[in-house]
Order: structure tokens, then C-alpha cells, then sequence
């Protein structure tokens, strides 16, 4: 057979792809998310302010000079 991968995009997503696995009897595993949400939005607060042109931007030639 084959695995599949989901990714529900809520906890009420969750809960129902739960209770149809359960239904049908399908087995299946659930891993909680590996990062931190504070970590999370801080990575993407970031990538927010690049793409508002608050980033800096270093050249890596002159890293070691």
C-alpha cells in the first residue's frame, strides 16, 4: 500500500481526519509540530520585513576581511 502525508491546516481539520481514519479503521500516527510557535512567527515576521525591504544585505566576500 502507500503512506500518505496531510497536513491539516487547524485543529478542527485534525480532529476530523482523525474520526474518519477511526472509522474506517484505517491506522495512523500523529506528531506534534517539531518547532516552537513563537520561533515560527519570528522566522516569518522576518521574511516579512525582507520582502518590505527592511532587511540588510551582506556581501559574504567581505565576511572574513
Amino acid at each position: 500500500m502507500e503512506t500518505l502525508i496531510v497536513h491539516p491546516a487547524n485543529q478542527e481539520q485534525s480532529d476530523a481526519l482523525k474520526a474518519f481514519m477511526k472509522a474506517f479503521k484505517i491506522t495512523f500516527e500523529a506528531e506534534k509540530d517539531e518547532y516552537d510557535p513563537e520561533f515560527v512567527k519570528m522566522v516569518l515576521d522576518g521574511e516579512e520585513e525582507i520582502k518590505a525591504g527592511k532587511g540588510t544585505i551582506v556581501d559574504p566576500d567581505n565576511l572574513w576581511k
